[in-house]
């Protein structure tokens, strides 16, 4: 049984997907579906294919205001069938297209809108086209006329317009089968796909031509393909049915050619397409049995009145006449023309009876511009004149308004009435003139991220902000859609300036008069004047003016309060979207440049970089920003909020202040409406770095300043934009020969470059290689950790070494049309995300797992892989264990490779891990090569481990310092890597950008982290400035508070390293021993209560930095050399040239130190190599310390040898020897670490390798004295105290809640900003804590209001989260940190707020549940002491731990495995629920958890991976 079709859309889709190669489907925006979108999409996951190609149908989805018509010439001249699904509104601004594509087979479906009432006058406006126009108004009706204009378009090789009403909805089955099989003319079909029009002009026709062939007396109709399908010339359409599809039709041709007959072709006449459409209508009749005419008369035959409806009631007038009592109506018929263009008015005398006197005509128009209606006019010209003009019947013109099946009998009524009167009356309006509310135009609506650069626009101006075509203006008799258009703000604005000027005009006047009641009115208006074109003084003047009016109370001053708005120079803004830059002649844009009035544009570009459209060069976008600089009077700029918010907010100021025409570019690309942040952010990142999207700003008027007209600020890319025009400047001439260039350039240029660089270094390596005898072995790897590459080149070493002729390279490096010639080649890949390819592998997999080409009988190949079987714990996820590597292996067999040997699996499960399988696959593979009995082969060296790199570096110089001199690359070598985190500067790249840049063929976009020695993490205000100075001027622009304390820089670009360090140093800071196998930056407890107390402790941890840090003079001879090439010395330190404490290779691991002061273990004490808790004697000063050892969070997912582990006790040591104690301790393990291998070489390992007591006695004998027994303390939580606190001293505190410790401003919040302003007037400390939060800290008093005054201006007071926010911690992963496997810092906000509903729920707002998120598992926001945490496994995926204690003294476990956001909140929400209606009173989540037996307690790091949740399933 046919499924069924409720809507006249769902129908219309379906005909049109089953009869096009491409469909066009036009949505409002790109959040709000169509209403044929559904169908479309359904068929199109169908699989289903077209009826005329057998080929799945493609769709493509384009907004309604991004000139969609554009989309269609593409396809249509390469030969492909096209159609348009649309509403009526895109008609009228599409006319210029319509006109051009007339004579292409194209069809396009119409719903009328609004839906309750449409506006006929869409279609009579366009009736001069040239297009067929045919017309439906039920469901059953659009699915037959769907296919009637699909058939007829065929025929005719014209375009088809196929308008319906929506408001008469009733299930239909879907068409006979047959239908469309007996009513698409295939032939044609075939024929016009061979035709090809070889043109790319948007502004005149192609010169192509709807032709038919007339063979001798035959008169077949075709397109202009050349095919011919002939019908007999007298036979007409109404007598014999179509046999359109009939594959005899084809041998007609040829059976009159071989009689030689001349065949000829003309163009398509009125007289064909009448033909063609009664012959198609007749084909629907014989499989439907469903009448059509191209005029359908209903009523009797001696009628003596018609009534002609244009509009979408038609059937309910039919129904209404058919169901009259009889008598009423016995001489009145209904008349409408299905097909309303080409007019066949000749025909329309045959249909209607002869007894017919007058005409009413309906024409459901909503605003006629014109006396009378289309329709009428085309009536009273067949009607009225020629021959048959004689006894012709009259006309009376109605106009249509809006009836239902309730008031139809009444209009009918009214209308029969008219014409039954001696003098009918000409324009009678028929039913409701305006329709019901629901049929009132929709306005269109801003997409909600577009408010980003709203609220930025709202921020800076105020109340002195006017957008003339708001969309919340009320315009009254003005459509929406009209007033929003850049043509109708241009208009508004040029009046509103006028009026501006007449109000300045009017006040000059009055100020010489007497006309006020008060004397100040006239001295204010006199001030106001002077600074009126001021934007800040008119602002201030105005507010004094307006008050003084009021009291006034004249006749004058109230004259002049009419336009109180004006007193303020508004910032007058345009805005609109990328519809602006499709030209379709009918854009403000121009008007508003070439005025030269001071009128700001804002153009927001919603493209996605991914979703560009370069292949279609007849969508490409006028370049608006190029287009206004060629002006030379207008200021442009392009600007990305997600790139830069500095840039944006200087380009809106400037272009405020820029006195004449402004444009702002401003980029902010999206899929879908709601998309996140993070997708947006992502998207805007690759568009600018690769130059898709440009951020620059251009003032014409600069020079005359001495500065730049254009300044280029696409930071990265300023490097490589110079070099790409330097290198393609040859290109610029072809574009100019041949535009069409232009649009696909960028794409296909990139590719082709990268197969040709393939191609050369492989040719070259084989150059190299002809000289050797063995035979060839070929070995390329996918690899994202280095593993596999790894084990490729020491393949590649082995192989030459048995005479083999080895070549290794990336899988995306290697051309794959050499595949087929290869004669061995092996596969190493790793296993990536979900079992996939790691990202270097992919592009090969794809071409290899897709290509029809590839035939590798003569191949011999074989294929390992690395893997983990026990990284997915779940049955069902077992696939995805070396997935890779098992598809590679099977799709080569499938096409014909013969394996060397079978398939290696590496296990990290294995006892020697991935080697244990390696070792054996190797051994065969050698074997199968014949050459495993080799004599001779010298021993490999052993591979160059990070203690060689420390030992070989001369204490951390390497040659670090001919990498930075290095201007070929912006990356240093891999040793320099290793020895760079020593200084304190990590070399990462951006992930966001790594593929696309990959796919452009550039390195990746290499930065630099810096990170600051910020020992307790106390800096001055000051130094904040200058930390916010660096950020700007080198960084990313943001500031990371870090979870040990300290400041963090991202993307530090090579060539700015160096003035970052000195930038640092002249701040009296340091990056020395930041990071690297050295002790670390030192934390304290912030303790804001507790002033002289942290004073004391801090210069406990000032004291322990500055012991435990390096001695080299490498830092010095660097990064710090003055200008006569001196070393310099930074805050008194030594300079020396050996390391007493750590030797030459320095410590095995990372070291860190941190000290706690209870009942606040705000530093998690227990997670860090040294712990100290702070006791106190009794009259409250510092005693010493309680020492822990052995604590560290670093872990290998599913390396059960790997662990996090919490300190243990080893005893108390006085203040003035701690230092002393931490010393010795790590000196112990400098001298007992693993130094063979970094996955157990922490303290926490050499601990419990040794015991703790022997480790204990050890750190006493080095110290010469025992340690002290514990002392009593307790904990309460390792969370901040938000808010204000004053300490004993009296000064007071203020805890800032900084998610994250991302500092950055944002439209919703200016945080950066405000903290700038802050650190000016700010005369105490910045405290940073170690869950990443910021404390203004040592306010007196008196400097109370002033600080609260600019904290509330910036919501830098603001800390009315939930406290499972405010509990919350991330580290950075993407996009920067190059171990993370997903996201974390960016996601977690986002997590938490889908979790946040069920805790308002339960009343759980304000309770704290410590959460926390790591992208790897290193650790870095110390994750596995969280009572909730989730680590990432792969991009998308976490393992999720519970039952971490809340002071953070206990380990969490593991309780779910690699599970995705929905099996997140789906274990979340009801967790939560539970522990609200289940908790004991003042029971912590993480007790809970344990309590109710979801998960086992961690008693110690050795017991971390016992007794999990979810336990291994083979």
């Amino acid at each position: 049984m046919a499924a069924a079709l409720n809507t006249p859309e769902e129908a219309v889709a379906r005909i049109a997907y089953l009869s096009s190669d491409v469909v066009i489907s036009v949505q409002p925006s790109l959040s709000v579906p169509s209403a044929y979108s559904s169908k479309l999409e359904e068929l199109a996951s169908s699989g289903l294919k077209c009826a005329l190609s057998k080929e799945t149908t493609e769709v493509q989805t384009v907004r309604q205001n991004a000139d969609p018509l554009l989309s269609v010439y593409q396809p249509a001249r390469s030969g492909k069938i096209v159609s348009v699904t649309t509403t009526s509104n895109t008609l009228i601004t599409s006319i210029p297209h319509l006109y051009k594509l007339s004579n292409y087979p194209v069809v396009f479906h119409v719903s009328m809108q609004p839906a309750a009432f449409p506006d006929y006058s869409e279609i009579t406006s366009i009736r001069q086209t040239g297009l067929i126009l045919l017309q439906s108004e039920s469901t059953q009706e659009a699915q037959d006329m769907a296919v009637a204009a699909h058939a007829l378009a065929l025929k005719s090789g014209k375009a088809v317009i196929h308008f319906f009403s929506t408001s008469s909805q009733t299930e239909v089955a879907e068409e006979d089968s047959a239908l469309l099989e007996r009513a698409l003319d295939r032939a044609a079909a075939s024929g016009f796909r061979e035709k090809t029009v070889d043109s790319n002009n948007l502004y005149a026709d192609d010169g192509v031509v709807a032709q038919t062939a007339q063979v001798g007396e035959l008169t077949p109709v075709i397109p202009a393909s050349g095919l011919v399908t002939p019908e007999p010339a007298s036979i007409t359409a109404s007598t014999a049915p179509s046999t359109a599809g009939d594959s005899t039709q084809a041998t007609s041709v040829t059976s009159a050619s071989s009689v030689d007959l001349e065949v000829t072709s003309r163009p398509i006449t009125s007289d064909d397409i009448f033909a063609q459409a009664t012959s198609i209508f007749a084909v629907i009749k014989e499989v439907t049995g469903r009448s059509y005419s191209v005029f359908e008369y209903t009523g009797p035959q001696h009628a003596e009145h018609a009534v002609f409806v244009f509009g979408s009631t038609t059937q309910l007038f039919r129904d209404v006449l058919n169901n009259a009592p009889s008598g009423e109506y016995d001489k009145v018929g209904i008349i409408s023309a299905r097909l309303y263009r080409p007019w066949f008015g000749a025909h329309l005398p045959n249909v209607l009876p002869k007894s017919v006197s007058k005409i009413a005509v309906l024409e459901q128009i909503h605003r006629q511009t014109t006396r009378w209606g289309p329709l009428f006019l085309d009536l009273l010209t067949c009607l009225r004149t020629g021959p048959s003009v004689q006894g012709a019947p009259s006309v009376v013109a109605h106009k249509l308004g809006y009836i239902n099946e309730e008031t139809a009998p009444q209009a009918l009524r009214g209308v029969v009435q008219n014409l039954r009167s001696e003098s009918p009356i000409q324009n009678l309006s028929v039913g409701l003139e305006n329709g019901p509310p629901e049929a009132i135009e929709a306005k269109p609506e801003q997409p909600g991220v577009e408010f980003a650069y709203m609220k930025i626009l709202d921020q800076l101006f105020g109340s002195r902000l006017h957008v003339a075509n708001s969309l919340d203006r009320p315009n009254a008799g003005i459509s929406a859609t009209i007033a929003a258009s850049p043509e109708y703000g241009y208009g508004s604005l040029l009046a509103r300036l006028e009026k501006r000027k007449s109000l300045v005009e009017k006040v000059e006047k009055l100020a010489k008069s007497s006309d006020f009641a008060t004397p100040g009115a006239t001295e204010l208006l006199s001030k106001w004047l002077l600074v009126a074109e001021d934007e800040t003084k008119s602002a201030e003047a105005a507010e004094e003016l307006i008050q003084q009016l009021d009291k006034d109370g004249s006749k004058a001053a109230q004259a002049l309060l009419e336009d109180k708005a004006l007193f303020k120079k508004e910032s007058r803004w345009l805005i609109g979207s990328d519809a602006w830059a499709y030209d379709l002649g009918n854009s403000g844009v121009h008007h508003v440049i070439a005025s030269g009035k001071n009128i700001n544009m804002l153009v927001i570009d919603s493209t996605p970089y991914s979703q560009r459209a370069a292949a279609d060069a007849a969508r490409r976008k006028k370049d608006i920003g190029l287009y206004a600089m060629n002006f030379g009077n207008a200021y442009v700029a392009s600007v990305a909020v997600y790139s830069s918010y500095t840039q944006v907010l200087h380009a809106m100021l400037e272009a405020d202040k820029f006195d004449g025409p402004s444009v702002v570019l401003a980029y902010l690309p999206y899929n879908k409406e709601d998309d996140s942040a993070l997708t947006v952010m992502k998207e805007t990142k690759t568009a600018v770095d690769i130059g898709y999207w440009p951020l620059y700003r251009y003032d014409p008027t600069a020079e005359e300043r001495g500065a730049d007209n254009f300044t280029l600020e696409s930071e990265r890319i300023k490097k490589e934009l110079k070099e790409f025009l330097a290198r393609e400047n040859h290109l610029t001439q072809l574009v100019k020969r041949n535009p069409v260039f232009a649009a696909n350039i960028a794409q296909s240029y990139g590719k082709e470059v990268r197969q040709q660089q393939k191609r050369n270094a492989k040719d070259a390596f084989a150059k190299l290689l002809d000289g050797l005898s063995g035979p060839p072995l070929t070995i390329v790897f996918a690899s994202d950790g280095g593993n596999a590459q790894n084990l490729a080149k020491r393949l590649e070493r082995r192989g030459k070494a048995r005479g083999l002729k080895t070549l290794a390279m990336p899988m995306d490096e290697y051309p794959v049309e050499d595949l087929n010639n290869e004669e061995n080649i092996v596969f190493i890949s790793s296993t990536a995300g979900q079992g996939e390819f790691p990202m270097n592998g992919r592009s090969l997999w794809e071409e290899v797992k897709n290509s029809t080409d590839l035939d590798l009988a003569t191949v011999n190949y074989s294929v390992f892989g690395l893997g983990d079987s026990h990284y997915w714990p779940r049955k069902q996820d077992k696939i995805y264990y070396n997935k890779p590597a098992k598809d590679l292996d099977r799709r080569l067999q499938e096409i014909g490779g013969k394996v060397l040997v079978e398939v290696g699996l590496g296990d990290d499960q294995d006892p020697d891990g991935y080697h244990t399988g390696y070792a054996d696959w190797e051994a065969k593979l050698w074997k199968a090569l014949g050459v495993d009995n080799v004599e001779g082969l010298a021993d490999e060296p052993p591979p160059i481990t990070n203690e060689d790199i420390k030992a070989a570096s001369n204490y951390l110089r390497g040659t670090i310092e001919e990498g930075l001199a290095d201007t070929s690359t912006l990356a240093i070598s891999a040793s320099d890597m290793q020895l760079t985190k020593f200084h304190g500067t990590y070399m990462q790249d951006d992930r966001d950008l790594r593929d696309e840049r990959k796919a452009q063929g550039l390195e990746p976009a290499y930065a630099f982290m810096i990170r600051c020695r910020l020992p307790g993490g106390v800096a001055t205000a000051q130094q904040w400035i200058q930390m916010d100075d660096i950020s700007n001027a080198f960084g990313n622009k943001t500031m990371k508070l870090t979870t040990r304390q300290t400041f963090q820089f991202h993307g530090v670009v090579k060539y700015n390293l160096k003035n970052s360090m000195r930038a640092i140093n002249k701040a009296l800071l340091t990056t020395i021993a930041a990071c690297g196998d050295v002790n670390r930056n030192v934390m304290c407890s912030s303790i804001p209560a507790q002033s002289a107390f942290h004073t004391a402790v801090h210069a406990c941890a000032k004291r322990i930095s500055d012991h435990l840090i390096p001695s080299t003079t490498a830092y010095h001879e660097i990064w710090l050399m003055d200008e006569n090439d001196k070393k310099v010395q930074v805050a008194g330190d030594a300079v020396v040239d050996h390391e007493p404490l750590y030797g030459p290779t320095y410590l095995p691991r990372k070291f860190k130190v941190t000290i706690a002061v209870p009942p606040h273990n705000d530093t998690d004490v227990y997670a860090h190599d040294i712990g100290l808790i702070a006791i106190k004697n009794e009259d409250g000063t510092l005693a010493g310390f309680n020492v822990l050892i052995g604590g560290g969070m670093g872990v290998t997912h599913n390396n059960k040898k790997t662990y996090p582990r919490t300190g243990s006790h080893i005893g108390f040591a006085p203040p003035d020897k701690i230092h002393l104690v931490c010393e010795k301790v790590m000196l112990v393990q400098r001298d007992n670490g693993d130094r063979k291998d970094r996955k157990h070489a922490r303290l926490k390992y050499t601990v419990d390798d040794m015991g703790v007591e022997v480790y204990k006695g050890k750190v006493e004998e080095l110290l010469g004295w025992k340690l002290e027994e514990t002392r009593p303390f307790h904990f309460d939580s390792n969370i901040d105290t938000f808010g204000w606190v004053k300490d004993e001293t009296g000064l007071n505190h203020f805890t800032c809640f900084i998610e994250n410790g991302r500092i950055e401003d944002t439209p919703e919040f200016q945080m950066k900003t405000g903290l700038r302003e802050l650190a000016k007037i700010h005369k105490g400390q910045f405290r940073l804590t170690g869950n990443q939060h910021l404390i203004i800290s040592n306010v007196a008093d008196e400097d109370l209001p002033a600080i609260k005054d600019l904290m509330a201006k910036y919501k830098l007071d603001n800390y009315q989260y939930t406290g499972l926010r405010l509990s919350s911690s991330a580290c950075v992963a993407f996009p920067t940190c190059g171990l993370a496997m997903a996201e974390s810092e960016r996601y977690l906000p986002v997590l938490i707020s889908k979790v946040e509903g069920v805790l308002e729920e339960h009343g759980l707002r304000h309770d704290s549940v410590v959460m926390r998120m790591t992208g790897c598992p290193n650790g870095c926001a110390r994750p596995w002491l969280a009572e909730i945490a989730f680590v990432g496994k792969a991009y998308g995926a976490y393992n999720m731990y519970l039952g971490g204690g809340y002071h953070g003294q206990r380990l969490n476990k593991l309780y779910r495995s690699s599970i995705k956001e929905e099996e997140i909140l789906a274990i979340v929400r009801p967790l939560f629920k539970r522990y609200a209606l289940e908790r004991e009173e003042g029971e912590r989540f993480g007790d809970f958890c344990i309590r109710i037996g979801i998960i086992a307690e961690t008693t110690e790091g050795k017991a971390f991976h016992d007794n999990v949740a979810e336990e291994e399933t083979e």
